[in-house]
């Protein structure tokens, strides 16, 4: 070794080694930067895709193009033996070290999460999916989509048409709509139903597209209800309305027409937003009015079924499709109009008069009383004022009774001609509905159709009996069974009911007569046309010795007159004032005997 050349240490630069070893850590840190962008950046729980370099019994390698390969199990590939080294997977990242360092992967995570990604799309797009059908459940059936999705399949969205056995679903591949998804439990809802509705609504809007008012089609009745039928044109429904079945009335469609049956209908009109088709089978058969006898005119008789009542009255086929309306009013000749099922019933068979007749309106009125005599023409001659006669107690109002004397001749009693002598408040006190009741007619208005009828006409007016008995003068004893500030209400004899002022209440010791006190009474005044006595307490002491006295033969004589009086009216008198009269007679016959 040559040591001339050598440099002693005190004289080597050791600054150019500084410099080399500078250079060369650049190199280093530039190498590193460059050998880790090779590396792909990802994060942990993220998918991405991978490929296999190694496949064994137990694991599989993936690389990922991170500094270190992947490992998943062997078990998650199973489902498909066609995998090899090379192949293109997507792999989930559980953790890019555990606790050997070893990156962790899962491609059944993947998988999962991929067609979870892939239902929410099919549910937001509204995307047809292909599932397995994999078994039957409590009301549905479970539907595989996805590889590994599980979703339900409900009973009522397997078909348009119920559905009772599920069982011959199973192990059948379909296609679905993904209808609900509930992403906290993870469960997916789908329907086939749906594809079967999108379809025959798509049908429909092709059918209807081609429709036109007036169009006649076949179709076959579907359904039936109370209101209408489902007519199948072929694809889509459309419906006839119960009243566009027939031009007559009926109560139930399936007097015109039975299911499965083909028919001809016209359509009247479509909505093609809705998918709504009206359909008319009457229409495609002239108008019954158009067809009715031209000679008809009206004070014609006509024969009918009746097929509706309402209060207002009711409604008569005359021939099927044309109807008349009897109104109530028409129905009897009585003024008191009661209800048209007091006259007629559903189905009845009827002969009416036609009284109006519109054929641009198609409207007609028929009556019944037209039939029979106005029996207000001759009422005149058949009731004449004086005569007497028995009705039958129709009804009450607070001013009297309306009786009916025959069909079609209705009176009224005001309550004032009820009674001479009984106060009454209410008709409803004196009689009932459907009672007989003998009547005086009093007042006959043949325009205004009027009659007015008495009650206590029948009888004598027992005031003209009371006129001699309570003449001014005499004195009767009497008892105050009221009082007020005007004064008292007498009760006299024989049930009559005498007033004293308060003037004439005072007594011969200056003091005031008192409620219930029983006192003698003077008349000193008498009024048959207002059924009022004026008595008087205090007109009997000051005026006793003053006054000539009434000749005994003269009250006997007007007391027998009073009796016999009473007894004629006894005995033609049978209701109202019969009591009143009876127990006059009595207390007359006692004073004459005395």
């Amino acid at each position: 070794m040559d040591y001339k050349n050598v440099q002693p240490i005190a004289d080597f630069d050791w600054s150019a080694i500084d410099k080399k070893e500078e250079v060369n850590n650049e190199q280093v840190k530039q190498m590193t930067e460059q050998y880790e962008q090779t590396f792909k950046s990802f994060t942990e729980q993220e998918v991405i895709e991978g490929t296999i370099v190694s496949i064994s019994d137990r694991e599989a390698v993936v690389n990922i193009g991170f500094k270190s390969d992947g490992v998943i199990p062997a078990s998650e590939l199973r489902y498909n033996p066609d995998f090899k080294v090379g192949d293109k997977i997507e792999v989930y990242v559980e953790s890019q070290e555990d606790s050997n360092g070893q990156l962790l992967l899962s491609h059944k995570k993947a998988r999962i999460l991929k067609s979870w990604e892939r239902v929410n799309q099919a549910y937001e797009n509204q995307e047809i999916i292909t599932g397995y059908v994999k078994s039957r459940t409590k009301g549905g059936l479970i539907v595989t989509v996805f590889d590994n999705i599980e979703a339900f399949l409900p009973g009522s969205q397997i078909d348009v048409k119920p559905i009772r056995d599920y069982d011959v679903f199973v192990d059948k591949t379909m296609e679905f709509k993904v209808v609900k998804i509930n992403h906290e439990y993870k469960n997916v809802v789908v329907s086939h139903k749906a594809l079967i509705e999108d379809e025959i609504e798509a049908q429909k809007a092709e059918i209807i597209s081609h429709l036109e008012k007036g169009q006649v089609l076949e179709g076959t009745v579907k359904n039936i209800t109370p209101y209408g039928v489902f007519i199948d044109l072929g694809g889509v429904d459309g419906l006839v309305h119960i009243t566009d079945l027939s031009w007559g009335r009926i109560s139930h469609p399936n007097e015109v027409v039975q299911l499965d049956q083909k028919i001809n209908v016209v359509i009247l009109d479509f909505d093609e937003a809705k998918h709504r088709i009206a359909l008319g089978l009457k229409q495609l058969t002239p108008h019954p009015w158009d067809a009715l006898d031209p000679n008809l005119k009206e004070g014609d008789h006509v024969h009918g079924k009746v097929v509706v009542i309402a209060d207002y009255g009711a409604f008569v086929e005359v021939v099927p499709g044309v109807e008349g309306l009897i109104h109530v009013s028409e129905m009897s000749w009585s003024q008191h109009l009661r209800s048209a099922q007091d006259f007629l019933k559903v189905g009845q068979e009827v002969e009416a008069v036609v009284l109006t007749l519109d054929r641009e309106q198609r409207k007609m009125s028929l009556g019944l009383k037209q039939l029979m005599p106005d029996p207000w023409l001759t009422i005149t001659e058949k009731y004449p004022v004086g005569s007497k006669h028995t009705a039958v107690v129709r009804n009450f109002t607070n001013f009297g009774i309306f009786v009916e004397l025959e069909e079609g001749v209705d009176g009224l009693i005001h309550i004032s001609d009820l009674s001479w002598s009984k106060k009454i408040k209410h008709p409803a006190e004196f009689t009932k509905t459907g009672e007989k009741i003998d009547v005086v007619v009093l007042e006959v208005d043949a325009e205004n159709r009027r009659l007015s009828l008495g009650h206590k006409q029948l009888e004598e007016n027992p005031w003209d009996t009371y006129a001699d008995l309570f003449a001014v003068g005499s004195v009767h004893q009497g008892t105050i069974i009221a009082m007020n500030d005007k004064g008292a209400t007498v009760a006299l004899p024989y049930g009559v009911e005498g007033f004293a002022p308060m003037r004439h209440l005072e007594k011969a010791d200056k003091s005031k007569a008192k409620p219930e006190e029983t006192l003698d009474f003077k008349v000193i005044e008498f009024s048959k046309e207002n059924k009022k006595i004026i008595v008087s307490h205090t007109r009997v002491h000051k005026d006793d010795g003053n006054e000539a006295p009434v000749e005994n033969d003269d009250k006997r004589r007007a007391e027998k007159k009073a009796v016999k009086r009473v007894s004629e009216n006894l005995e033609k008198t049978t209701l109202g004032d019969l009591d009143v009269l009876a127990n006059l007679k009595e207390e007359l016959e006692k004073q004459g005997n005395n």
